[in-house]
């Protein structure tokens, strides 16, 4: 099971200059709709004198949810050059965001779609690139009784104890774990008597 996925570090960018037209662009490392429109919110508001802010976006480990926009640039010329990018490099969890200032000399599609190609190539090369896991969430309740068998498990297979806690007699554990070994996991605390465990 494939359960690794690429993204970037931290933020970066690139300015590529072409007949006088310069192209900012940003790439940024993302988890969710919502930070790309905050992201772009930011971006609109500081370049709010730009004849064109241009994006792409990927989400999620299995890279099915994106999107891509020209922003008034001739249909296709921004947006799908910079998610391809994206697409080229593996990468998800990213935003790229090119602003363009216009500089007086027309560059005709073709050259619209070089510049803004090569522009969020830049700034995504620029950046450094992460391999992160796939995680899944399980919940565990245990009676007291069984608590130290639990410890042995999660000490064996090392999972993240997100939360611990007591509720009567119980004890409840949020735990995570890389998605490759999570069924082994369970199938060890599922040997343990009274306790009930759900995946989140």
């Amino acid at each position: 099971m494939d359960d690794t996925y690429t993204t970037l570090a931290a933020p970066s960018s690139a300015v590529y200059t072409e007949k006088r037209s310069k192209f900012l662009a940003f790439a940024l490392p993302v988890t969710s709709e919502a930070e790309v429109k905050e992201a772009l919110a930011r971006y609109q508001r500081e370049y709010y004198d730009a004849r064109h802010v241009c994006y792409a976006y990927m989400l999620g480990p299995e890279r099915t949810l994106f999107r891509s926009n020209d922003n008034g640039e001739p249909s296709g010329t921004a947006g799908k050059p910079i998610l391809g990018q994206i697409n080229s490099l593996g990468l998800t969890d990213v935003l790229v965001v090119v602003v363009r200032y216009f500089g007086g000399i027309k560059l005709g599609t073709g050259g619209l779609t070089v510049a803004y190609k090569t522009a969020a190539r830049e700034a995504l090369e620029a950046a450094e690139h992460v391999e992160r896991t796939v995680d899944d969430t399980l919940v565990v309740t245990v009676p007291y009784t069984g608590l130290n068998e639990v410890m042995r498990v999660v000490k064996d297979m090392a999972p993240a104890v997100l939360e611990q806690g007591y509720s009567g007699m119980d004890c409840r554990m949020v735990l995570r774990l890389r998605r490759s070994l999570v069924a082994g996991l369970r199938a060890r605390l599922e040997k343990i008597d009274f306790l009930r465990v759900e995946e989140v």
